[in-house]
């Protein structure tokens, strides 16, 4: 399965890091990669992946790199179980509500979706632990 994550100062990729390994923990295969690396036609082809990216300006998705993937993707997540992750610095986490709401609309079945404010911590851990079980 596929653990694909954008990051701004770390914190998701560490995030990213976590959740590969949870994944192992509950008996399933991750590979961890960058977005850069993977495009959405990747990821057509998965019946489930996460997906992590940090909170950017007034909470909202990267615009470089994270919003024009998102976007090609909603055309193929129908179907899919799909995990949200990531970090912010400030807010709610509105930008997190916002993206589960547009990939349930697409069609993908978000099966969570986790938020660290900054670092990741242990309480971060037990959450991706948790959303480990439920991608596997």
């Amino acid at each position: 399965m596929k653990v694909v994550y954008w990051s701004s100062t770390g914190n998701t990729e560490r995030m990213a890091e976590m959740l590969g390994e949870e994944i192992k923990n509950a008996g399933g295969e991750a590979e961890v990669c960058e977005l850069s690396t993977v495009s959405p036609a990747d990821l057509a082809g998965e019946d489930s992946f996460a997906l992590g990216a940090s909170a950017m300006g007034d909470e909202e998705l990267d615009e470089g790199e994270v919003e024009p993937f998102v976007e090609e993707l909603e055309k193929s997540v129908s179907g899919k179980k799909v995990a949200l992750f990531g970090s912010y610095d400030w807010g709610d986490g509105e930008w997190m509500r916002k993206w589960e709401e547009r990939m349930k609309e697409a069609g993908a079945e978000v099966v969570g979706t986790v938020i660290a404010n900054n670092e990741p911590g242990d309480e971060d851990q037990a959450n991706l632990a948790e959303l480990a079980k439920k991608l596997v």
